[in-house]
């Protein structure tokens, strides 16, 4: 049975709206930012009088959610209401001064996806940076973390390897709100903007996108169901490597193969590793777009069986480590000329588990993981709202 929840923007028009009349109001929000009707953020604030909206804010993505992975996005002017939209995806990742002059307050409503690897919390968190040095207010909108509350898995990004897929030394699955995760940096990373947390009402932390009554709204072009979701801390990872991870087919992130792997062998190797909550089945794809556009790939689809034993860091580590294994003379890493540095790297947050799985011994891997997730669970205590 579904628990309705009501998100972070309707608590605040109920509740909080009344303090920021008269000041000038800026959001960072895409298409992801709606109330329960599915009325955007943007036209909300937009349409009551108590609110003055100044400016808008885009992340990855852009403002509707359709532009591709690391694609740039221009600043543009939102045809409805004839807001500026400032792009945090295209010549700055930062807000300039000229941005920040366009407000007295700044509004957050984004819809995350549970993993460390994704833009919006460090979107959210360069906003923080900004206010404070111009000491203005930042307002988080909470939302529901789709994959749960719950659940810590993974190992701490390392100094020297911190990238906008991995700013701050966090686990691969976090199992925090964006609001939570606010209150986390604003105090561990010593931000220290004034920061306001609006907190959604009836969400607990075993709720899943699933169960929380609320209409799903895809906050990127491969964010397809919640068994991806789930899946996406490990699968992540098939981005370092040339695997494709499904970008291109309607399953990304549940597929993986390329040209040089045979299905039916990959199958069967990742099966007999027996790991919980998962099962790889054969299969054969051709990418529309990114790795091997237009090239038939044979692989697997990993079937998830039972989401409570499911470990999807684990899963996604005995994947790349069995393909690496059967194919060592074919399985390179993707150098990520941003950074001169191995995309893999960047990903798993050290070059750690590169090495364990080159070397064919991911077991001292495998229990950092569970260390690091371990002491991860008390740092975020103190941080956690909700029940």
């Amino acid at each position: 049975m579904k628990n309705h929840v009501k998100p972070g923007i309707e608590v605040f028009l109920e509740f909080h709206a009344e303090h920021y009349e008269g000041k000038r109001i800026g959001l960072i929000t895409n298409q992801t930012g709606t109330n329960r009707d599915l009325v955007t953020t943007i036209q909300l604030l937009h349409e009551d009088r108590r609110m003055n909206l100044t400016a808008l804010f885009s992340p990855e993505h852009g403002i509707m959610a359709s532009a591709k992975e690391g694609e740039k996005v221009a600043d543009m002017v939102h045809k409805e209401t004839g807001l500026p939209v400032y792009s945090l995806y295209g010549a700055t990742r930062k807000p300039t001064a000229e941005m920040m002059d366009t407000f007295d307050v700044v509004l957050f409503d984004l819809q995350d996806i549970g993993s460390r690897y994704y833009t919006y919390i460090y979107t959210m968190a360069y906003m923080m940076e900004a206010c404070a040095a111009c000491q203005k207010e930042m307002v988080v909108l909470d939302r529901p973390n789709p994959i749960g509350g719950e659940k810590v898995e993974g190992n701490f990004v390392e100094e020297g390897f911190q990238s906008f897929v991995g700013l701050y030394p966090l686990p691969n699955r976090h199992g925090m709100t964006v609001g939570e995760l606010a209150g986390y940096f604003n105090k561990e990373f010593h931000i220290n903007c004034r920061l306001n947390v609006i907190k959604m009402s009836g969400w607990s932390r075993n709720q899943t996108v699933l169960t929380t009554g609320l209409p799903w709204v895809p906050p990127s072009p491969n964010t397809t169901n919640y068994h991806m979701m789930l899946l996406y801390t490990g699968t992540c990872l098939l981005e370092g490597i040339n695997v494709s991870e499904g970008r291109g087919t309607t399953q990304p992130f549940e597929v993986a193969g390329a040209p040089f792997i045979e299905g039916i062998a990959l199958q069967n190797a990742f099966n007999k590793h027996n790991i919980p909550g998962v099962k790889a089945r054969a299969l054969s794809f051709t990418p529309s777009y990114q790795k091997y556009k237009d090239e038939v790939c044979q692989g697997i689809q990993l079937h998830v069986t039972d989401e409570a034993k499911l470990e999807p860091l684990k899963t996604g580590i005995y994947l790349i480590k069995t393909i690496y294994d059967l194919y060592p003379h074919h399985v390179t890493f993707v150098q990520n000329d941003d950074f001169g540095q191995l995309m893999f790297d960047l990903i798993s947050g050290t070059d750690k588990l590169r090495k364990a799985i080159q070397r064919g011994e991911i077991d001292a891997f495998l229990e950092k993981i569970d260390n690091d997730a371990s002491i991860f669970e008390e740092k975020r205590k103190p941080y956690l709202l909700y029940e």
